[in-house]
């Protein structure tokens, strides 16, 4: 009995000290949010424009730190394996779902070990061509392919990503054979796409649009089943591929077993400053939907992810590079 007492005191101890813990002020010093690809993609936009309004409100300053390779798993390891005290945080994309069928022997478990505090945006991707490319639609692009299977490749972020994902399912639903090249994030893809070393590129609207506003790349459609708000004038995948529709979606972690008051804390300061008319005009121009969810609803969409992706890249044979 005497043994179950002192157990017991030990168990009401841990979780009283937790609690202390978890209700202490944060923060009280620099957070740091890791971004698993380059400068100036998609994720890295989106993490320095947020970090920004929530360092103000937070009165501390936010660290982003660019950490990129092995589409996302380096930064991930991280995170798994870092203190759930709120001051180490990660900013992942769609792939973070799809990892685990790339990836046989993760170092980390994609559900267990970290926390999902808010799905905060998501965006069409986009198909690229330089301006001068022969290609003027999808349609184009398809009657291309079809007539000399295997003649044109595709650049796209890394294997299992959603640009990779976007290829494919344009292979699967027309029936064509392109070829896909991985590259190490999206700009370098843009990068070879301008220098004419490929001629086609699948990209996220927030590295796609500065390209397309500077007139050096040409738009032949977006992966959602609707054209995007903006890209009014580009059409949607859809309208030559029934059935296509695909985006990729950006969203907050910390390691696993944070507080809850503190994942709520988090999310809910994330989402504010996501709301802000600042913020909203930015991603608006960058082509970043805001969303702002709730963790559990940030919970379910990795889930729903996870389930929906597996066996179309278990069918394509997709490997991480």
């Amino acid at each position: 009995m005497a043994g179950w007492v002192w157990r017991t005191a030990i168990a009401a101890a841990a979780m009283i000290a937790a609690g202390v813990a978890s209700a202490q002020p944060f923060p009280t010093k620099s957070v740091h949010i890791l971004v698993p690809y380059p400068p100036g993609g998609g994720v890295d936009v989106l993490t320095r424009t947020l970090a920004d309004v929530v360092s103000k409100a937070w009165g501390q300053s936010i660290v982003v730190e660019n950490r990129p390779g092995a589409g996302g798993v380096i930064a991930s390891q991280t995170i798994a394996t870092s203190a759930g005290d709120g001051y180490t945080l990660i900013m992942v994309a769609s792939g973070h779902a799809t990892n685990p069928f790339l990836y046989p022997k993760l170092p980390y478990d994609t559900f267990k070990d970290f926390s999902p505090i808010s799905l905060l945006a998501s965006s069409p991707n986009v198909l690229l061509v330089r301006a001068d490319s022969p290609f003027k639609s999808v349609g184009d692009v398809i009657a291309a392919v079809k007539a000399k299977p295997g003649s044109l490749t595709y650049a796209h972020a890394g294997n299992g990503t959603s640009t990779h994902l976007a290829g494919e399912l344009l292979n699967n639903l027309a029936k064509i054979d392109l070829s896909a090249i991985p590259y190490k994030g999206g700009m370098p893809a843009i990068n070879d796409l301008l220098g004419g070393q490929i001629p086609m590129s699948f990209n996220n609207g927030p590295e796609s649009i500065g390209q397309l506003q500077a007139g050096t790349v040409r738009a032949l459609a977006v992966t959602t089943a609707s054209r995007a708000p903006f890209l009014p004038d580009v059409a949607s995948m859809s309208e030559t591929v029934p059935g296509y529709d695909t985006e990729v979606w950006w969203g907050l972690l910390g390691p696993g077993g944070m507080p809850a008051d503190l994942v709520t804390k988090i999310s809910r300061d994330f989402v504010a400053a996501l709301n802000t008319e600042s913020v909203k005009e930015r991603l608006g121009k960058l082509g970043a939907i805001p969303i702002g969810s709730t963790p559990d609803k940030f919970d379910a969409k990795i889930h729903a992810d996870y389930d929906k992706w597996g066996p179309i890249i278990k069918a394509a044979g997709m490997k991480a590079e």
